[in-house]
């Protein structure tokens, strides 16, 4: 009878454990912050979906896990918390590190301008510059100045690579009489719209398409076309973190330069807008090709409190 070794056989090194934390030895909100930032930057996590940094990651699920606005963080940050909802923080602390999924997905929400939306792994996970533009450079901002003219006689509204829907949401908030479309050529990524859509009450106003980019609209025309579509070029794709590439790869992929999609759009919107229109389009780090391609067009570059020179206006008379 053969006798087995009692030599262990050999394995790759063993995933390091979380560090055992009793909840009596955390009280606070701030306590759940600070724990939670110094595991983030242990395990050397990406902040890019919603969230900039391991602070306000930290601050946003301790905020979900405990029902709460992000807004009202502050408010409670030195209120205690329960054990069984210190156990729940921690866990879903565990869960970021662990899966390295980008937070937006472990509750399924995201927040943009304020305002929650639903997301899954079937849409990216919504970051856009274009939200806080529609805010101070078309009539939402104090001073009311707008690129196009009153934001009320604004009649239609299309967004481009709509995703989950949120900035065709925001895009409502702030033309108030307009109707809008929404295309995307993910049926998943319109059922996650459709949802949104619902949540907010807006089936009556905003209409979503299947179809790649103005192919499903016919000869429709807008007052205002928006759109953050794929820009990733081949050298980002290469190097998506790992919280990223638990993204669909079809809203990354924009070609070997990352314009492939920006170039239809702006060969194509002149067809679609209305004489006093304009195009709104995000394209991250491709300024410099996108200019060496079209150094004839006159793009305004619109910078915001996170950006500089990754999204462009054009009116449609210069197009």
């Amino acid at each position: 009878m053969a006798m087995r070794s009692k030599v262990p056989a050999k394995r790759g090194p063993a995933a390091p454990k979380p560090p055992k934390v009793g909840t009596g030895e955390l009280h606070t909100l701030f306590d759940y912050v600070r724990y939670a930032v110094s595991r983030f930057n242990a395990a050397k996590l990406v902040f890019a979906h919603g969230t900039t940094d391991p602070v306000a990651e930290a601050a946003f699920l301790v905020c979900e896990t405990l029902h709460l606005h992000p807004d009202q963080f502050e408010a409670f940050a030195t209120a205690r918390v329960t054990a069984a909802e210190g156990k729940a923080i921690i866990a879903l602390i565990e869960r970021r590190v662990a899966s390295r999924k980008p937070a937006a997905y472990l509750v399924n929400k995201v927040y943009m301008r304020g305002l929650p939306f639903y997301v899954d792994e079937r849409t990216i996970v919504p970051r856009s510059f274009i939200g806080e533009l529609l805010d101070s450079h078309f009539g939402g901002d104090e001073d009311g100045t707008s690129l196009i003219g009153d934001p009320a006689e604004v009649e239609r509204v299309l967004d481009l690579c709509t995703g989950s829907g949120c900035l065709a949401i925001l895009a409502s908030r702030n033309f108030p009489n307009a109707a809008i479309d929404a295309v995307d050529i993910s049926k998943d990524a319109l059922e996650v719209a459709a949802r949104n859509v619902a949540e907010h009450g807006l089936e009556d106003r905003l209409t979503l398409h299947r179809g790649d980019l103005f192919r499903p609209l016919g000869n429709a025309r807008y007052d205002l076309i928006i759109s953050n579509p794929p820009y990733v070029d081949a050298e980002g794709m290469a190097a998506l973190p790992r919280e990223c590439r638990a993204e669909p790869k079809l809203a990354f992929d924009g070609g070997a330069d990352g314009l492939d999609i920006v170039r239809r759009i702006l060969d194509e919107a002149k067809q679609h807008l209305t004489p006093h229109g304009g195009l709104l389009c995000e394209i991250g780090r491709g300024r410099d090709y996108l200019e060496a391609a079209y150094p004839n067009l006159p793009l305004l570059w619109l910078d915001t409190e996170d950006s500089e020179g990754e999204v462009f206006w054009i009116a449609a008379a210069d197009l």
